[in-house]
């Protein structure tokens, strides 16, 4: 795809499915007290893994959504399919692999959450005909550095690019970089680095960015995302809000969160809003700002997942969707720029 007017809409081929995220569904186990050091004695076992959150959420919103995935053939594994069944999804893309389900320990923070992993299964989902297809019929496509950062998953993600490259979908990239999911020894940065070339949309955070490129301005971050060829950037920048770059154009978003109760979550609440936004027709613009909007709901409430309402609900919870705004939206609909 081409350059992302940010007063424009995507414009998308009309598919059987609208988001397809691939990559962990894994446990997390969250603290029940906020204790950054772990010393909470008490975790609570709760569904988890991005890019499932992220179908979710679109579902949720108003938009159709797919997960494809791996876990064990164990009773966590059983727990997990039986949430995403639970939540209306198709579970025919999740495999059942002899390996352990993933997990992961978190804190509960009001920052970022501290994370300590186990990991077995979440990496060995493979490439098949049923992936292939659903990448074919998607309109998005998301993955994040959970699966890069292992094989076989990493391969397995190198092919959804290329399908979806070939099959004109939206190729969307949360560079999460985070040491500790790589081998010990491996240059886990110069391949996330490698990578953002062959992506359409990048959401990289403050510590996401600084982690692959070192302290810098927020601005010059930006930058270097886009000089590795990423054609549209969203740094989130925490309470400050994000800043937005297509490369040619760049604007300031402030942060619509008023109540913080629990920061887990947050981004793929983003992914979420925005996604939905841009299938509905909404200008980019837009949907940035809806996507922030899903991201400050979230963050009144604990844990990754919570009950959403649609889109427009939303919306109109934070100012954004009113009689003259939808107005404006259905010209934008109607007369493409």
């Amino acid at each position: 795809m081409g350059l992302f007017g940010l007063e424009d809409k995507i414009i998308f081929e009309d598919k059987k499915n609208d988001v397809l995220s691939v990559g962990e569904l894994i446990i997390d186990m969250v603290a029940t007290d906020y204790s950054d050091d772990f010393s909470c004695g008490t975790y609570e076992r709760l569904f988890g893994g991005a890019p499932a959150n992220i179908a979710m959420n679109v579902r949720r919103l108003g938009a159709r959504s797919m997960i494809a995935s791996a876990v064990g053939k164990d009773g966590m594994g059983h727990f997990l399919i039986s949430k995403v069944e639970d939540a209306g999804l198709d579970p025919s893309l999740i495999e059942r692999v002899d390996n352990s389900t993933s997990m992961v320990l978190v804190s509960r923070s009001r920052n970022t959450p501290v994370p300590i992993f186990y990991r077995d299964a979440d990496y060995h989902l493979s490439f098949g005909e049923k992936l292939e297809k659903a990448v074919r019929d998607s309109k998005i496509v998301h993955f994040s550095c959970w699966p890069l950062s292992r094989m076989p998953a990493r391969k397995t993600i190198e092919r959804v690019i290329t399908a979806a490259k070939e099959n004109g979908c939206l190729v969307c990239f949360d560079p999460n970089y985070h040491d500790m999911l790589w081998e010990k020894g491996e240059d886990g940065v110069s391949y996330v680095k490698s990578i953002i070339r062959e992506v359409d949309v990048i959401k990289p955070s403050e510590v996401d960015a600084e982690r692959l490129f070192g302290q810098n301005t927020s601005e010059n971050q930006v930058k270097k995302f886009l000089d590795l060829g990423a054609k549209l950037v969203i740094m989130t920048l925490g309470g400050e809000g994000a800043i937005v770059s297509n490369g040619k154009e760049t604007i300031r978003f402030n942060t619509l969160a008023s109540e913080i109760a629990d920061t887990t979550g947050a981004g793929d609440a983003f992914w979420s809003g925005f996604y939905t936004a841009a299938i509905k027709g909404y200008r980019i613009k837009d949907s940035l700002e809806l996507g922030f909007a899903v991201s400050a709901f979230k963050l009144k409430h604990v844990g990754a997942l919570v009950n959403l309402p649609e889109l427009e609900a939303i919306g109109e919870m934070y100012g954004l969707i009113g009689t003259d705004h939808l107005e404006k939206l259905d010209f934008y609909r109607s007369n493409d720029k």
